[in-house]
């Protein structure tokens, strides 16, 4: 199945490890295979990774950048499990996260990821 991506001028996007960026005109990319394809909006940088539900999302991006390595596989458990003593009442979220990481859905617990970081958005900034 081809996936067509359309990047805007001076837009990033990762496929596979490598990081393209659009010249100044706007272009289609169809794209044949199942390399990980993430979008500017969707990538976190480690440094902007600065409250727990950020590093949460980092270590599911990462997850999904490297097609489930185990050990990045154990960073992730361990934040989450911070998380949840942390936060229990996130419990369902990071319940879904785990869901999509054992069917080795990484896009989409990358989704779920940043539910994490709304759940934290309001909770962070009341303290």
């Amino acid at each position: 199945m081809t996936l067509k991506v359309e990047i805007k001028p001076g837009e990033r996007i990762i496929i596979g490890e490598s990081l393209i960026t659009n010249g100044g005109t706007r272009a289609k990319l169809f794209i044949e295979g199942d390399a990980p394809i993430l979008r500017e909006k969707d990538v976190l940088p480690a440094r902007a990774a600065d409250t727990p539900a950020k590093l949460v999302y980092l270590a599911v991006q990462l997850l999904y950048l490297k097609n489930g390595d185990a050990a990045l596989l154990e960073d992730y458990r361990s934040l989450a499990r911070d998380f949840l003593d942390a936060a229990p009442g996130a419990a369902d979220i990071l319940q879904d996260i785990d869901n999509c990481l054992l069917t080795g859905d990484f896009y989409k617990g990358m989704k779920q990821a940043k539910r994490l970081i709304e759940y934290e958005e309001p909770r962070i900034h009341h303290v």
